[in-house]
């Protein structure tokens, strides 16, 4: 069985989601999610059921993209979510559909651009990279000094100390020390 979910989002307790829901009662939605948090949060706890709750053939209404993603990037990731999922997004205001050819068509520009965002992230990272090692530094943290690992490997054999109070003693983090515990126990 094909659902209809809706999703209404305002950013504050104070604000009303009526004309919202009025909008997606017109789209006879089976469920509809509801909340009120801003767009900004990362994790929107009704969206999460939303998207865990969609099956392919499904369809989401929106009101406007402004409800559905809290940038232009995660509008983005969260499209082609539900594009994989196999479910229609709709989106009310923008008269957006993704099971039209124009919708589509709309979803393949928005995957292009996805995709060339990412590739410009890349090159630039590369470009940042080449040019601090012409000027003699290398990308990456910076390692720890062979002072301070040896001291974290002698309290750690001491037994005597735990893993926090010796990355408060010796300024090394408990991943690292492992790394360097799992290295010695090789034979590195």
């Amino acid at each position: 069985m094909k659902y209809t979910y809706g999703y209404a989002r305002v950013s504050t307790q104070s604000q009303e989601l009526n004309r919202q829901l009025d909008i997606l009662e017109k789209y006879s939605c089976d469920i509809i999610y509801t909340e009120k948090i801003t767009g900004t949060k990362a994790s929107r706890p009704e969206l999460n059921k939303l998207k865990e709750n969609v099956r392919e053939g499904d369809t989401v209404v929106v009101e406007s993209w402004s409800r559905l993603g809290r940038s232009t990037r995660d509008l983005i990731d969260l499209v082609e979510f539900f594009s994989k999922k196999k479910v229609s997004v709709i989106s009310a205001k923008e008269k957006f559909d993704t099971s039209t050819p124009q919708g589509k068509l709309m979803l393949t520009v928005f995957q292009a651009f996805s995709e060339f965002e990412r590739d410009i992230i890349v090159e630039r990272t590369n470009e940042g990279l080449k040019s601090a090692r012409a000027r003699g530094r290398v990308g990456g943290r910076p390692k720890k000094s062979e002072k301070k690992i040896q001291l974290a490997l002698k309290l750690y054999d001491t037994k005597q100390h735990s893993l926090r109070e010796i990355k408060e003693m010796s300024g090394v983090s408990p991943t690292t020390l492992y790394k360097y515990l799992e290295k010695r126990k090789n034979g590195e």
